[in-house]
């Protein structure tokens, strides 16, 4: 039975070798900003290379998107921000290279992904981030 374990989470890593972890396990979303929401030392100094971060997917903006936000908490509606200003530290904007599968918004996921920081409007959505992962690939945790 454990050879059968072994060979079936082979054969998932290899089928999924792009879900890089941190070496320490996934990112808290509070571990890359400061008390006063500037980005941590941390977030600067993983900005443009993968990380993963663990929590729940809010519901997409609009079917057959490739983007969703990844929130600390289960919400069962999607925390659309209107400004940087107003953006929380506790959702993270999530892009992948597909066409996403949606999960529901109480099940907790990990999405691995390149860490952008900055502000970002989104040029179809208006969605305004500061912070995101881009060519980013998820799975239940």
């Amino acid at each position: 039975m454990q050879r059968r374990r072994f060979l079936a989470a082979s054969a998932a890593a290899l089928l999924v070798p792009h879900l890089a972890r941190a070496e320490d396990g996934p990112v808290r979303m509070r571990d890359l900003y400061n008390k006063d929401l500037t980005f941590s030392d941390y977030a600067k100094s993983m900005a443009g290379q993968r990380i993963a971060v663990e929590g729940f997917m809010a519901p997409p903006l609009k079917a057959e998107s490739n983007f969703f936000v990844l929130t600390k908490r289960p919400m069962a509606v999607c925390p659309f921000c209107e400004s940087e200003a107003q953006w929380p530290d506790d959702i993270l904007a999530v892009y992948t290279s597909r066409i996403i599968d949606t999960v529901p918004f109480n099940v907790k996921i990990v999405t691995s992904g390149k860490l952008e920081l900055g502000t970002y409007e989104d040029p179809e959505l208006g969605f305004v981030s500061r912070v995101r992962l881009a060519n980013a690939v998820y799975e239940r945790s």
